[in-house]
C-alpha cells in the first residue's frame, strides 16, 4: 500500500509539472524521435564517413588558404585564422594539429592555377559533399539537383569558406593593432581589454554558427524555413561546445592514446573528436526533421466518417 501511494503522488506530481509547463511533452517526442532515426538512419556509420572525409580535407582546404594568404602578402592572416578554429577544439586535438599546420601554412606555394592548388580544391570539396550526403539523409529529402551543380556548390562553399577564414585573419592581425592605437588615446579603454581578447571566443562561436546554418540551407535538397533549422543548429552549436569541454577532460585527464597508437595518437585524437562532431550535426539535422513532421502530424485533419 506504502508503495502504491508514493507512486500516485510521484504521478500526480509528474501531471502537474506537465500541466505547468505544456512544452515538456512535445521537446520529449521531438528529441526521443530524433535519436530514434539517428539510429535507423545509420548515423554513426554516416558520421564516420563525414569525419574521414573533413579530414582528408583538412590540409587541402590549408593549402588553399596559405597559397591565397601568400597572394595577399601576409601568411600571418592564415596563420591567425586557423589557430582561432583550432582555439575552438580541445587541446589535446588542436595541439597535436597546430604543428602540422603551420608547417603547411608557411611552406612556399604557387600560382593559383597550378595542378596541386586545383587538386586541393577538388579534395576538400569532397568534405563539402559528405555533408550534403549526411543532411540530405537524416531530412529524408532526394536529391533532384544534378551532379555537376553540388560540385560547383561545394566548391564554393570551400572558396567562399577560404574567404572568411583569410578576412577573419585580416581582422585578428589589425585588430590588436587598433585596440592598442585606440587604448592610447583613450587610456579607459585599457580597463575593457580583457573583454576585447575574449571576443575572439565570440568571433569563433559566430563562424561556427554561420557555417551550421549555410550547411542546413543550402546543402540538403528542399526547402525549409530559417525558422525550421534553428533549433537543430542551436542544439548542434551547445551540444558541440559542451562535447568539446568534456572530450578535452577526458584526453586530459583518463585518454591515453600515445600508448595505443604511438605516433598516430594525435591523428586518432582528431579523428575521433571530428567523428563525434559529425555526430552531433546530424543529430542536429535529425531534431529539425523529427520537429517538422511532429507539426506535420498534428495539423492533419482526421478524416470524416
Amino acid at each position: 500500500m506504502t508503495f502504491r501511494r508514493n507512486f500516485q503522488k510521484w504521478t500526480d506530481r509528474a501531471r502537474h509539472v506537465v500541466r505547468k509547463l505544456p512544452w515538456l511533452v512535445p521537446t520529449w517526442t521531438v528529441i526521443a524521435s530524433a535519436i530514434a532515426r539517428f539510429n535507423s538512419d545509420d548515423g554513426w556509420a554516416i558520421a564516420s564517413h563525414v569525419a574521414l572525409s573533413m579530414l582528408l580535407s583538412l590540409f587541402p582546404f590549408l593549402v588553399i588558404l596559405g597559397t591565397l594568404a601568400a597572394m595577399v602578402g601576409s601568411r600571418e592572416m592564415a596563420m591567425e585564422a586557423t589557430s582561432l578554429v583550432l582555439s575552438t577544439w580541445p587541446k589535446g586535438v588542436a595541439d597535436p594539429l597546430a604543428s602540422e599546420v603551420n608547417a603547411v601554412l608557411n611552406r612556399p606555394r604557387g600560382s593559383l592555377l597550378t595542378v596541386s592548388f586545383l587538386a586541393s580544391i577538388w579534395v576538400a570539396s569532397n568534405g563539402v559533399e559528405a555533408l550534403r550526403l549526411a543532411l540530405n539523409r537524416a531530412y529524408r529529402a532526394s536529391e533532384d539537383r544534378g551532379q555537376v551543380f553540388r560540385r560547383l556548390q561545394s566548391l564554393g562553399f570551400v572558396s567562399l569558406g577560404t574567404l572568411t577564414l583569410l578576412a577573419t585573419g585580416v581582422l585578428l592581425v589589425l585588430g590588436p593593432i587598433g585596440w592598442s592605437s585606440a587604448v592610447l588615446y583613450a587610456p579607459w579603454l585599457e580597463n575593457f581589454s580583457r573583454l576585447f581578447h575574449l571576443s575572439r571566443l565570440g568571433l569563433a562561436a559566430l563562424i561556427l554558427m554561420v557555417a551550421l546554418i549555410a550547411a542546413h540551407v543550402w546543402l540538403p535538397a528542399g526547402r525549409r524555413r530559417f525558422v525550421d533549422l534553428m533549433p537543430g543548429i542551436l542544439a548542434t552549436l551547445v551540444l558541440w561546445m559542451l562535447g568539446a569541454a568534456l572530450f578535452g577532460y577526458y584526453l586530459k585527464d583518463f585518454a591515453n592514446y600515445a600508448a595505443t597508437y604511438a605516433g598516430l595518437a594525435g591523428t586518432m585524437t582528431a579523428i575521433v573528436f571530428l567523428y563525434l562532431s559529425a555526430g552531433l550535426l546530424i543529430l542536429g539535422a535529425e531534431i529539425n526533421a523529427s520537429m517538422l513532421r511532429y507539426r506535420s502530424e498534428r495539423t492533419l485533419v482526421p478524416p470524416h466518417d
